[in-house]
């Protein structure tokens, strides 16, 4: 794929995160992109993120719907103000509430689709929804509250070092 993922696009100071980091090399690195109106990622679990043999841990798929809550709300952010990713300011996001069900345990050994969507912009507040399937198979879905980050916490990342 030609064009950069979400977290491609943040700035490198916000790049750290476990679940979407790209810097972070024991992080998951997500990957996430539109597709029309609706932000799409594919990871695959390993089998160290086994639950019991052959399903995927909970924890997992809690914190893939996460990172891609909060990736989604960054993107729909720009979106709203009529602008690309990667331009200043940066928006970015932490999660203000998380809230996973989980459908049907997913299996280990296939790619896993997640697919978000933006359902309400109001203020500094972004509330995603994203479901998670296996095989074309929904097995959890989930909402994220996601809060963009104060302009000075971003730009005191930002700012170098020793000043």
């Amino acid at each position: 794929m030609a064009e950069k993922s979400f977290q491609e696009l943040y700035p490198e100071e916000t790049q750290h995160c476990y679940g979407c980091g790209v810097l972070n090399e024991r992080g998951h690195r997500i990957q996430s992109f539109w597709d029309g109106d609706v932000s799409i990622c594919q990871f695959d679990p390993e089998p160290h993120h086994m639950a019991l043999p052959g399903y995927v841990y909970g924890g997992l798929i809690a914190s893939l719907i996460d990172c891609h809550g909060t990736g989604t709300a960054a993107a729909a952010a720009h979106r709203a103000e009529g602008r690309e990713m990667g331009t200043d300011p940066p928006l970015r996001f932490v999660t203000g509430s998380l809230h996973v069900d989980y459908l049907k345990p997913t299996p280990l050994g296939v790619t896993l689709t997640l697919r978000g969507r933006a359902k309400e912009i109001r203020g500094r507040v972004v509330t995603v929804e994203v479901t998670l399937s296996a095989e074309a198979i929904q097995t959890a879905k989930g909402e994220v509250v996601a809060v963009r980050m104060p302009e000075d916490w971003v730009r005191n990342l930002m700012a170098p070092k020793g000043t």
